[in-house]
This record gives structure tokens, sequence and C-alpha cells, in this order.
């Protein structure tokens, strides 16, 4: 978490217009815990993430506490990334199409139930594609019902 990034919880805090004094207080837990977590000195539990989350409008904080701060997190979930609800759709309808024209290639490759080495380059790029869906689906999700999230 001592990357040169700005801090996830920081930003998020600041992007609500949310003071450290007002975010603990709401919070329930010091202003000195909330420096902490900011500069990356305490990693804060999920059900402060959750809290946070909802204080500061930031349904995205979710998703990236969890890549951030557990390896199989980073394995399974696409990093979202804030956006706003037309760009999220217009993502998603894109990706989907491009997805759709790899379909009867998956179910030639899945048809027999095995992925054979001459057929996992492709399968490789199906993963890849249907990745991108998932990113897409969870951008949306995670923009938290207004279209106002930039």
């Amino acid at each position: 978490m001592t990357d040169n990034s700005v801090n996830i919880y920081k930003a998020a805090r600041m992007a609500a217009g949310i003071t450290q004094e007002r975010a603990a207080e709401l919070i329930g837990c010091s202003v000195r815990t909330i420096a902490a977590y900011e500069q990356g000195e305490r990693i804060p539990f999920d059900d402060v993430v959750v809290r946070m989350v909802d204080i500061y409008t930031a349904p995205y904080l979710g998703n990236q506490h969890l890549r951030q701060n557990s390896e199989i997190a980073r394995q399974i979930l696409p990093e979202v990334r804030p956006t706003n609800l037309p760009q999220a759709i217009l993502h998603l309808q894109k990706t989907v199409n491009e997805f759709l024209k790899l379909r009867d290639e998956m179910i030639d490759i899945t048809e027999d139930g095995v992925i054979d080495e001459a057929e996992r380059p492709r399968w490789k790029v199906i993963e890849k594609e249907l990745d991108e869906v998932c990113q897409a689906i969870l951008a949306i999700k995670c923009i938290g019902g207004g279209a106002d999230h930039e």
C-alpha cells in the first residue's frame, strides 16, 4: 500500500467532500485511525470499509480494498475504476458484442468437455473476453445507482 498512487481510502473520502474529522465521526473511529488508513500505516477491516463505502457513496472502494489487500481477490476480481453510467453502459455493450463474436468458437472448444492443448490459446482469448464482460458488469454495479459518479 505504499506505492506512489493516491491512497484509495483518502481518494474516496476526498471525492465525497468529507473531512477526516467528519469521516471519523461517521465511521466510529478516531481521526488518527482515519489518517493511518490514508497514509498506508494500517489496513481497515472489511466492516470499516463497508461503512466507508456507504458514507463516501463509493461502491468501487470495496473492490479496490479487496484487490489491494488480498492475493486471491487480485486473481479473481477484475479491477473497477469509478466511471459514469453512460460510459459504463456503453463499455458493457461493447464488451458483450466482442464476446458474442467468440460464442460459436467457445461452443466448439467446449462441446466435448475437454480443452486440449491445441485449443488452449484460443480458450485464453475467450477467458480474457469473459473477464472484460465481468469487469464491465462490476463497473455498472459499482456506480451505486447514480449517474453522477465520475
